[in-house]
């Protein structure tokens, strides 16, 4: 299995969780970014509970990014489609 990137996603409580991204993609006509992820603990397991936000990067450093709640419905469709797509060619 190839090495994911990983990030730290704090929850309401400010306890720390490590997730493995599965991909980013951008949407060009909203000019939006979006991130999914994996909880670590989870990598290995066959049901995976998957989380998804839009993220901003900072101006000032790369490896500093915003991430936002999913709060629409189209944006729900449009990662449901992706994720299913990317489910797709992880089984080919």
């Amino acid at each position: 299995m190839d090495e994911r990137e990983r990030i730290i996603i704090p929850d309401e409580n400010g306890e720390e969780h490590l997730f493995d991204i599965l991909f980013t993609f951008d949407v060009d006509e909203t000019e939006k970014s979006y991130l999914v992820a994996v909880p670590a603990d989870q990598a290995e397991e066959e049901e995976q509970e998957v989380f998804a936000f839009r993220y901003e990067e900072s101006e000032t450093n790369d490896d500093d990014i915003t991430l936002y709640q999913i709060d629409t419905e189209q944006e729900w469709e449009m990662i449901e489609e992706m994720l299913a797509t990317f489910t797709e060619d992880d089984e080919e």
